[in-house]
């Protein structure tokens, strides 16, 4: 999770992409807890791959996700945007035994077990245009045989998501410092696939995990349309409370799914459905509706569909479609 996000500037110029919120918890939150669903056994470590300047403060956000999972945090740096390859090596310390490596900026739902004899395995959905993402094929015993970036001939359906499960990080080590000693990189950047290629030519077995949601946070867009995704499979599943009772609701109607965190306060307005609104965060005399606010910011007088507002920032008008980062004012 080293790099800013720069697709989703503003709201990643002070606060790094894992770290926006999407229903009421961080995005490296929620992928940390549901990968532990997945993987059901205890987790001795979660590491995180960050840039130097994120600071003390997110670090130990980090270190506290950790923690709770019963599990030791670390903290690694990448000081250059050298690829997957070269992030998962800034790491290489904790490379050792079964381990999960992820991209933080993916969510996703699954229902799956995961293959306790594969070598692998690679967390994977269908989708409708292959060629824009890296597909694998596979063969008649549902092993992964190649890994194709996105092909212009199909190939398969099967997109590999950014997510990993190795039964011995140790080996996936040593084949991606060997992509690092032979300087195979692509446009300057060495690529996890590589690794992973080498070792299915020397005969590891891979298998699929095929999940059944996936959800993005790459742009406003897609990071809005995420977090109302989220809403909606946490308003079914039931495990968390959405709207606190520490919220203060004032001629208010909320139309779910919404996260409505302690403190927020909500008057003469009408908020959800698909809205997520932050600790400290006032809406008043507005209509809101797919869109995400959050910490301490003030929404006033407003009509907003497919909005994202940042921390601490102020928002008075008529604008409907907006994003803007924290601390902006608009009044």
């Amino acid at each position: 999770m080293a790099g800013r996000g720069s697709r989703l500037r503003p709201h990643t110029l002070t606060v790094p992409k894992p770290l926006i919120p999407i229903a009421g918890k961080p995005i490296v939150q929620r992928l940390v807890h549901d990968i532990a669903k997945v993987l059901d056994e205890p987790i001795e470590e979660v590491a995180f791959v960050i840039g130097e300047d994120f600071g003390e403060e997110i670090e130990l956000h980090l270190l506290a996700i950790a923690k709770e999972l019963g599990a030791k945090g670390s903290i690694y740096y990448q000081d250059k945007p050298l690829g997957t390859g070269h992030a998962i090596m800034c790491a290489q310390d904790s490379l050792t035994g079964p381990c999960v490596i992820a991209y933080a900026d993916t969510l996703f739902r699954a229902d799956f077990k995961l293959d306790k004899e594969a070598d692998g395995v690679l967390w994977v959905q269908k989708v409708p245009n292959p060629s824009a993402f890296g597909v694998v094929s596979l063969d008649e015993n549902n092993n992964i045989t190649d890994m194709v970036e996105k092909p212009l001939e199909f190939v398969t359906d099967l997109a590999v998501i950014g997510i990993y499960c190795f039964k011995d990080g140790a080996i996936l080590k040593q084949e991606l410092q060997n992509v690092l000693d032979a300087k195979l990189s692509h446009g300057g950047e060495y690529h996890i696939n590589d690794g992973i290629k080498n070792m299915i030519k020397k005969g590891y077995v891979f298998k699929p995990g095929q999940i059944d949601e996936w959800m993005d946070c790459g742009n406003k867009n897609v990071t809005v349309e995420t977090n109302g995704r989220m809403l909606g499979f946490l308003q079914n599943e039931g495990e968390e409370k959405l709207v606190s009772k520490k919220a203060k609701l004032e001629n208010a109607s909320i139309i779910p799914p919404c996260y409505i965190a302690a403190g927020a306060e909500i008057r003469n307005s009408t908020v959800g459905p698909y809205v997520s609104i932050g600790s400290g965060t006032i809406v008043e005399d507005s209509t809101v509706q797919h869109s995400l606010i959050q910490d301490n910011s003030v929404v006033k007088n407003a009509t907003l569909k497919n909005a994202m507002i940042g921390n601490h920032a102020r928002f008075d008008g008529n604008f409907t479609e907006i994003s803007i980062g924290d601390y902006s004012v608009l009044e």
